[in-house]
């Protein structure tokens, strides 16, 4: 049987991994930490904004089962928090056992604690990964799906220290980008290019630390928003998020928590000796990062030059997901890239052209618009996401924003893309 291998087990390729298994290919799933998900274990906001309306897309283009997955951990649903609507907040300590049964019971072998750290090359193609741990994984496609964070020693030298602690390089190694080892030059980060340093949008909070009367309020409403005093108020710290869907006044004017299973403390900078003088505080400590006093977020090192399908140029037979296709930004947008890039790499396997997603679809003008805007200079200086910022803007000018769930599916299947991804392409 032909064989996928994804390399990176975050949103993006736990989703390509799932997508091209679906499309009726072997498919191995590389991850070098012990965890699926990546950042997905300490974010767990879904559908708010714009990303109800790609949410609903996908599940109309055959992504159903695997947004079910979010929504059997789900805490909160129809959230409502300062500048996002209607936002589901799934459960970050339950999420990951869930989603890597899903992929085990479709029959995507799963290998944790194997970093792919190079590639054998024959021709134009990509015959094998190995690993780190002196294993050759041979393969038909490949999907680069290993993020654009890291490693430390960029945290340092663009920033003030890393805090994507989920990505624990010093004790699995560091990013190595599959794009990179294949010879690809990629979108590097460095001079002349602003996107390498940013803040985090949030960071989390051991429930246990909180005061007990603040936690109960916190796991009834799922939302909280505690005015600031006005001394330690940072607003110029704002336009230094990674996620710019967060760049508002309430995020510096207020603590805003969301319960997300820990308490997510949804600011870029809080100093812990400043937290604790914040009544229901007093004894509060990070449980991600544990550098959360620092906040930094150095992302976007090294992005694939990719076209709309998620092809890599200069490599036939290797596609890209998430972070690596661009400048996104989200859990939602990594598994839209996710599911096309693994049901490309099948449609290749099969012979047949790509998919593109049409651009009356905000899925598919989210990656054409960005691809574009990215080769101007003002571009890369921007971040795109459904759920804020410059492209929740332009979905709303389009209008392709919509809650109204039956729209969006008939807006998806006059495109000719109902269960595009639940097609069996190889049988």
């Amino acid at each position: 049987m032909a064989v996928v291998v994804v390399a990176g087990g975050g949103w993006a390729g736990c989703a390509a991994a799932y997508s091209a298994a679906l499309a009726g290919a072997q498919v191995i799933l590389l991850e070098k930490t012990d965890l699926l998900l990546g950042t997905g274990l300490v974010g767990g906001i879904m559908r708010n904004n714009g990303r109800f309306t790609a949410a609903e897309e996908l599940r109309a283009m055959g992504g159903d089962d695997f947004f079910q997955l979010v929504e059997r951990v789900a805490r909160h649903r129809n959230l409502n928090f300062p500048g996002h609507n209607h936002a589901t907040l799934y459960d970050v300590t339950r999420i990951e056992p869930v989603v890597r049964k899903a992929l085990l019971q479709l029959g995507v072998d799963v290998r944790l604690q194997a970093h792919a750290v190079g590639v054998v090359k024959k021709g134009g193609e990509i015959s094998e990964v190995y690993t780190a741990q002196g294993k050759n994984i041979p393969g038909d496609v490949f999907i680069d799906a290993t993020g654009t964070a890291g490693p430390v020693k960029n945290c340092t030298r663009y920033g003030f220290g890393c805090a994507m602690c989920i990505l624990r390089c010093p004790t699995f190694g560091p990013r190595v980008s599959i794009t990179a080892r294949a010879g690809v030059p990629e979108i590097v980060a460095g001079e002349g290019f602003p996107q390498f340093e940013a803040l985090s949008g949030s960071c989390k909070l051991e429930k246990r630390s909180l005061a007990p009367w603040l936690v109960a309020e916190l796991e009834e409403k799922g939302v909280l928003v505690i005015p600031l005093p006005p001394e330690v108020q940072k607003k110029e710290i704002l336009s230094r998020k990674a996620c710019q869907q967060y760049n508002l006044a309430e995020f510096a004017a207020n603590l805003i928590l969301l319960d997300t299973g820990q308490a997510k403390l949804m600011t870029p900078y809080m100093p812990l000796a400043v937290l604790r003088t914040i009544k229901g505080f007093e004894e509060a400590r990070f449980a991600d990062p544990y550098s959360g006093g620092k906040g930094n977020s150095v992302r976007f090192m090294a992005m694939a030059p990719c076209d709309d399908a998620l092809r890599v140029e200069g490599i036939e037979n290797l596609f890209c997901a998430g972070e690596k296709t661009g400048l996104l930004v989200g859990h939602t947008e990594a598994m839209i890239t996710g599911f096309l890039a693994g049901h490309n790499a099948v449609r290749r396997l099969a012979g047949k052209e790509p998919l593109v997603l049409p651009e009356e679809t905000c899925s598919g003008d989210l990656i054409a618009f960005m691809h574009r805007e990215m080769k101007t200079e003002e571009g890369l200086k921007k971040k795109y996401t459904f759920s804020g910022s410059v492209y929740f803007q332009r979905m709303q000018e389009r209008g392709l924003y919509s809650t109204d769930v039956e729209l969006i599916h008939a807006r998806v299947a006059g495109a000719g893309l109902k269960g595009v991804f639940k097609q069996k392409i190889l049988k």
